[in-house]
């Protein structure tokens, strides 16, 4: 007997599974922050046996070395993935037990090269027939499938064909399989929308019944749909499985916020480091550190920070009350995509900025009907990642993630007032606006459907 806990990473959109049998556990595709978890099992008298990951993951920054150092777990992984540290290697078949469970390798390229799955079978040396879960990693998802052109454009081919024989195989088990994959609902991993948002996991008839990446006839239909569609994925997503690959320095816990002066602050923001600032929008506009960005605290933090700044860029943070709360989960979720390079929090935020002596900045704000009723008069600067509606007329489009490279190419000379669909990346694009000198108005309520509307 066993029991498979799901633990989702909602900000980037996936899963970790810990699978426990007896006293013995193991847990797949863990996220870095796993101190916690090791820290639970430890308190339930549950030894971590095993980590095991699915492939060299492309949007996280893994926590297998973490695990490791915590409990003396060993490292598994598929095979053909090129680690620099100690790890075992499983191929096809292979096999190790945690309790009374088999857990056994079943190679599934596409996703990655080396992508492997991991069947459970509660008998030992079971036959497929007896698999009770499929911990699927990024090739058969809840309703999708792993996107495949993650290696480049010379593997996208390859792997997409890869891909197809992967799902094919793994819709031969058992209906009644749970499937548990790695990347769900939120996730740029995936090769399309995932469905069933609220759904992590799903089973093999589910899937083979209603998943429309198992709709093509054959190989040739599926490589022609895999080719077309796939939305930009991340710029941070290049950095990471070199990282994984490497094996990610050990933290041995949450890092601490250093506090920081004014002083140090604006030192620091010229020698090049990155503000950001974590409160609402309202606040941001009313005022802030000059050159920070509004990166509003809340699960998608993180994910847009790496849309506009830099990867390896220093960051300082000014963050909302409660403070020390906050920058633990700032912190952390920096830390989950590899932005490590945090000197710090200014202390007593704006208002210890402003009881220095030193000036705020700040601009004015507009809801969507005020921007309606000026169309035409002002630039209005569209910076959603998609317009599935073809785009406001009269506007000009510029996604979010392109608008640093573009920023010098604006006209200065009117004021530009950034939307989107709710007001969050309108908020994110006036701070980088701002910074270059733009005089900018953001629309923070409402957005693109609004304007539609009211253009009939």
């Amino acid at each position: 007997m066993h029991e498979i806990e799901v633990m989702t990473t909602a900000s980037l959109g996936d899963s970790s599974y810990l699978l426990v049998s007896g006293d013995e556990a193991v847990v797949v595709d863990p996220q870095r922050d796993s101190w916690e978890l090791a820290e639970r099992c430890a308190r339930r008298g549950v030894r971590i046996r095993y980590v095991l990951e699915t492939h060299v993951h492309n949007d996280y920054v893994s926590g297998a070395l973490e695990l490791r150092a915590a409990t003396g777990a060993v490292v598994a992984g598929p095979a053909r993935a090129p680690y620099a540290f100690d790890h075992l290697p499983l191929a096809e078949d292979d096999e190790i037990t945690v309790g009374d469970v088999t857990v056994r390798a079943m190679e599934t390229p596409g996703h990655t090269a080396e992508h492997t799955a991991y069947l459970v079978l509660d008998e030992p040396g079971g036959p497929p027939a007896a698999v009770s879960a499929v911990f699927t990693g990024g090739s058969l998802l809840v309703g999708s499938a792993g996107r495949t052109d993650l290696s480049g454009a010379g593997h996208t081919e390859e792997l997409a064909r890869a891909q197809y024989r992967s799902l094919r195989r793994l819709t031969l088990l058992p209906d009644a399989t749970r499937v548990l994959p790695t990347h769900g609902a939120g996730s740029s991993c995936a090769a399309g929308p995932v469905s069933r948002a609220r759904d992590r996991t799903t089973t093999v008839g589910a899937e083979r019944r209603g998943n429309p990446a198992l709709a093509p006839p054959d190989e040739t239909a599926f490589v022609a749909r895999r080719a077309t569609g796939l939305p930009p994925y991340p710029a941070y997503y290049r950095h990471m499985a070199r990282l994984n690959r490497s094996g990610p320095a050990v933290l041995g816990g949450p890092p601490a916020a250093r506090p920081l002066s004014p002083a140090v602050v604006a030192g620091l923001a010229g020698e090049g480091a990155q503000i950001l600032d974590g409160r609402g929008r309202a606040a941001f506009a009313a005022g802030h550190v000059p050159g920070s960005l509004c990166e509003e605290l809340d699960d998608r933090f993180a994910s847009l920070v790496a849309e506009v700044v830099p990867f390896g860029t220093r960051l300082v943070l000014v963050l909302p009350e409660p403070e020390e709360e906050a920058a633990r989960e700032a912190l952390v979720q920096l830390l989950r995509i590899g932005y490590e390079n945090v000197a710090g929090v200014l202390a007593g935020g704006t208002g210890s900025w402003e009881a220095a002596g030193r000036p705020l900045r700040t601009f004015p704000t507009a809801d969507a009907t005020e921007l309606a009723a000026r169309l035409g008069e002002v630039l209005a600067l569209d910076v959603r990642p998609d317009r599935p509606e073809g785009g406001v007329p009269g506007t000009l489009a510029v996604p979010l993630a392109e608008l640093p490279a573009r920023v010098g190419a604006l006209r200065r000379d009117r004021e530009i007032w950034p939307f989107c669909g709710s007001g969050r990346r309108a908020s994110v694009a006036a701070g980088l606006l701002a910074r270059a000198g733009i005089p900018v108005r953001p629309v923070t309520h409402g957005g693109a459907a609004d304007l539609m509307g009211g253009r009939g």
